[in-house]
């Protein structure tokens, strides 16, 4: 996630904000997307397929239910199931290996890929769901290999290509990510969250316009996309567009009243705006959504020394500077015990 600054007093603090679903960090919000290509679509260019045996098929069946309700043990057993009745049942290894993902458990889903990947080497899903498993697990460059192939396989594979946009976004080929999301947009224009990354990727680099327009797009295919308005709102920030931002994160909080980030976001244009207490407010639902944010400490810090509380920004500052310390980030760790400091003999 990028790390801007704003002016307070005459130092600058730092602040965090969202890049689309990418966790580029994230928190995109990226962040990888299981998106379910029609396997009967898929497979009808696939040479090879044997049909399983009745027992195995049910099964097999059931499992995927299980899947869709959440019951990932039941999941996890019929598939298993499946495997023992037909051991080469390639989209039950599939099946499971999904199910893994979800649990979290990544390497035992890799695995099950590989064995599906075995027994049907030219399915272009099996090489996609591997993909986002290895990049769960911090295989980038696998992750990578294996979207190209499902892209070999199968060209026109929207979510193999957005995949493989997050993944080379997140090893810094920014310019190879906004391909990759251009070419997912390209084979499904209705791709919303591929806008989204797409304009993150963008005002990255700075081109806040592009970065808008993308927003634009996908708020035009889902209104109710909170995240689509909040990431608006951050470019409407860094062009200086104040009020049009505080817009932006006002739809976003009302869509989804929970969006920490949106809260602290928020906060930044109402003290550029010299809405101290707006931006206090703002910070401290951010903090109580989520706790573990230093830069609202540290931002809310920044508003309440400006209005004189002193003792209030010390607290603050110092809890940033504890929270700073435990995530491992001493830059900003060391900045915020400066400014400690620097308010105490002030």
């Amino acid at each position: 996630m990028m790390r801007h600054r704003y002016s307070a007093r005459k130092q600058t603090s730092p602040r965090k904000t969202l890049i689309a679903s990418i966790q580029l960090i994230l928190a995109i919000a990226i962040s990888f997307s299981i998106i379910p290509q029609s396997q009967a679509q898929v497979r009808s260019s696939v040479a090879r397929w044997t049909a399983p045996p009745k027992r195995a098929a049910e099964l097999h069946t059931s499992g995927f239910d299980k899947l869709q309700q959440g019951d990932y043990q039941g999941a996890i057993a019929d598939f298993t199931q499946a495997i023992k009745i037909k051991p080469d049942y390639s989209s039950a290894y599939n099946g499971r290996g999904t199910v893994r993902v979800r649990l979290g458990d990544t390497k035992s889903a890799i695995a099950d890929f590989t064995q599906a990947i075995k027994f049907e080497s030219d399915f272009p899903p099996n090489y996609h769901d591997r993909g986002i498993a290895r990049a769960l697990s911090g295989d980038k460059q696998g992750a990578i290999a294996d979207f190209t192939e499902a892209i070999k396989l199968l060209p026109q594979y929207p979510s193999a290509y957005f995949n493989r946009g997050i993944a080379r976004s997140e090893l810094g080929d920014n310019q190879g990510a906004i391909a990759d999301f251009t070419e997912a947009i390209k084979i499904d224009s209705t791709f919303a969250i591929a806008y989204v990354n797409r304009g993150g990727i963008r005002r990255q680099l700075g081109d806040q316009r592009g970065a808008i327009e993308d927003y634009n797009q996908a708020i035009k295919l889902q209104p109710d996309y909170a995240l689509a308005f909040n990431n608006r709102g951050n470019s409407f920030t860094d062009l200086g567009e104040y009020q049009r931002a505080i817009t932006d994160f006002n739809q976003a909080i009302k869509l989804q009243p929970d969006h920490a980030q949106a809260y602290f976001n928020r906060g930044i244009p109402r003290a550029l705006l010299r809405d101290k207490q707006g931006a206090i407010a703002d910070f401290t639902e951010a903090i109580r959504l989520n706790p573990d944010n230093a830069y609202a400490y540290f931002n809310r810090g920044e508003s309440r020394s400006e209005l004189g509380d002193k003792q209030g920004a010390i607290a603050d500052f110092q809890k940033a500077a504890n929270i700073f310390q435990r995530q491992g980030k001493m830059k900003d760790y060391r900045n915020a015990v400066d400014t400690i400091q620097k308010l105490m003999r002030s």
